[in-house]
């Protein structure tokens, strides 16, 4: 039977991290990760000044729907085509990524935990706990390398809607988390999370 957790956490918390830890240890064919992020609404019908307005922090930027769908379908042995969201033009892409069934299902991001709708899906539930100064940190870094944002773009979405949106919504949703890890990932806490995947796959 599929064992599915879902990992939240705020933006550069490591909640990715402990994600693709856990694949890398079990591998691919035994664990599936999917990246909330990709499930972003795809807006393409805007222009290019009204999608960099968007909040991308609130829960309603992203499509739940499609995921519940998606790993309800997988939870049933059957693959699912998840989309990719292209962060530097805020659309999807048209290509989309084949997800095989696996022992367990891996959902990470930052509002995993915040839909109550979606919560029924888990098995397991992971809030990853980390100061907010290393977090945004972590995102500005990634924010310039990875997605192409300017430094003033990083630390204005911050202050609009990163900052708020994750006191809103964010921070709240560690209430119904199983475990809470801090930072720092020799935490027992993780010992725990992979005792209970390795357990679920040999079963």
């Amino acid at each position: 039977m599929t064992y599915t957790i879902g990992i939240a956490g705020g933006t550069g918390s490591g909640k990715t991290t402990i994600a693709e830890n856990l694949v890398g240890k079990f591998g691919a064919h035994e664990v599936t990760l999917i990246a909330f992020d990709n499930y972003y609404h795809d807006l393409s019908n805007l222009s290019i000044e009204e999608r960099t307005k968007n909040n991308f922090d609130h829960p309603r930027a992203l499509e739940v729907e499609l995921l519940i769908k998606h790993l309800t379908v997988l939870r049933k042995g059957v693959a699912i085509d998840r989309p990719i969201y292209n962060f530097a033009t805020h659309t999807r892409e048209e290509k989309t990524v084949r997800l095989e069934p696996t022992p367990v299902i891996v959902v990470e991001g930052i509002l995993t935990l915040a839909y109550p709708e979606l919560l029924p899906l888990f098995d397991m539930k992971i809030f990853v706990d980390t100061e907010a100064d290393v977090r945004f940190i972590r995102r500005l870094r990634r924010d310039t390398a990875e997605r192409g944002r300017t430094i003033e773009s990083v630390l204005k979405q911050y202050q609009d809607t990163v900052r708020p949106m994750h006191l809103e919504f964010v921070e709240p949703s560690k209430r119904v988390a199983d475990i809470i890890i801090p930072e720092g990932y020799n935490d027992p806490s993780l010992h725990m999370l992979i005792s209970t995947v390795k357990e679920h796959i040999h079963s």
